[in-house]
């Protein structure tokens, strides 16, 4: 039987790996073989995704993380580089746009071994986004380009590459329609946070646009103290990271976790962060993942950035863009709370992304194109 690595090291790429590799098992033509960066090492960030969501064991775990983007990326490029050298892989798959797929894309083209990239045609067209530069250059070392929508497959025809390109939908989709019912039944976290349904704010922020600079970490804590309404904040390491090391943010970060409103919490389980997104009144983050998580279960969400790579959950108001400035959005945030003329048009368009079926599609294609 044919192998395939999958390179994996962000809880993203835990939870749309997840139902992939599920129907590779079903597929029963490749053998997966799971290499872990450890970009993403807190067991809250990856330990508990792997137990929830089935994933096997890795084979490899390369225990790499922090440092300077360069020089994360160099040392994963040379760790996999050995990974590939030992297990002769038919084809290498990445997810996302981190920079463990950065590596693993390179890694692979460098030895000649097909990429597919999962998420692929994704832009900001923000290139001051680390994500944007390791999705767009892993797209152009891909083999096989699966684009989880029409957007997508436009921008990387823009971008001259048409062949290996596939309309797939979203696999994180998949994960959601999955997952839900699971959250349903098994998340306590309500209950263990005291928290009624719909009455309160989910928050996140781990963007490196938010988190490098001070003065934007300023303005967020500014706008967070200005709410009035209970927020939940799920704290990345790398927030409470800046939070705790810069001498001038500590008084802000001392203000924000004693603030009343506030809940700030260790990162939690995916079940869990499922259920606090279902359950929320109105969602706030960076992260493109929980834009789309929130606009699947049908949560308005508001996006503390300037841009979006996911274009789809703007429509019907699903998803607006406020950046962080606390005179702009303070206004939309006691709008939506109170339904004031705000509220989001329609349904969200989950045919647009696949309807859940993308990750058996991928592994057809997979079957098909790894010889």
């Amino acid at each position: 039987m044919k192998s395939l690595v999958t390179v994996l090291g962000a809880r993203p790429q835990f939870i749309k790996a997840g139902v992939v590799s599920d129907a590779l098992r079903a597929g029963g033509v490749l053998r997966e073989v799971l290499v872990h960066t450890g970009q993403h090492h807190d067991a809250n960030m990856s330990d508990v995704f792997f137990a929830e969501l089935g994933l096997a064991k890795p084979a490899h775990t390369l225990g790499i993380h922090g440092g300077r983007h360069g020089e994360m990326t160099g040392r994963m490029l040379e760790a996999i580089e050995r990974v590939l050298l030992a297990e002769r892989p038919a084809a290498v798959l990445v997810y996302g746009d981190t920079n463990s797929t950065l590596a693993g894309a390179l890694a692979a083209v460098k030895l000649h071994i097909p990429v597919a990239h999962v998420e692929a045609g994704l832009r900001s067209f923000n290139r001051r986004m680390p994500e944007e530069i390791n999705r767009v250059m892993t797209d152009h070392l891909s083999d096989v380009l699966f684009c989880p929508t029409d957007t997508a497959i436009a921008n990387l025809k823009n971008e001259g590459i048409t062949q290996g390109v596939y309309l797939t939908g979203d696999v994180m989709l998949d994960a959601v329609l999955s997952y839900r019912p699971v959250a349903e039944k098994r998340s306590r976290v309500l209950k263990q946070l005291d928290l009624r349904s719909k009455e309160y704010v989910l928050l996140t922020v781990h963007r490196a646009e938010n988190t490098d600079s001070n003065e934007r970490i300023e303005e967020i804590v500014d706008l967070l103290m200005r709410l009035q309404q209970p927020v939940v904040f799920p704290i990345h390491p790398r927030t409470r990271h800046k939070l705790a090391s810069t001498r001038s943010l500590r008084g802000l970060a001392k203000l924000l976790f004693e603030a009343k409103h506030m809940r700030v919490i260790d990162p939690v389980s995916y079940l869990d962060m499922l259920a606090l997104e279902d359950n929320a009144r109105l969602v706030m983050t960076d992260s493109g993942g929980v834009q789309k998580e929130a606009y699947f279960l049908g949560v308005p969400c508001l996006t503390l950035r300037e841009e979006t790579e996911w274009v789809e959950t703007l429509e019907g108001g699903w998803n607006r863009l406020v950046g962080a400035d606390p005179k702009r959005t303070v206004p939309i945030v006691n709008s939506l709370w109170n339904n004031n003329g705000m509220r989001p048009v329609g349904r969200p368009n989950l045919a647009a992304f696949g309807g859940g079926k993308s990750a058996a599609f991928m592994v057809q294609k997979l079957m098909k194109e790894v010889r």
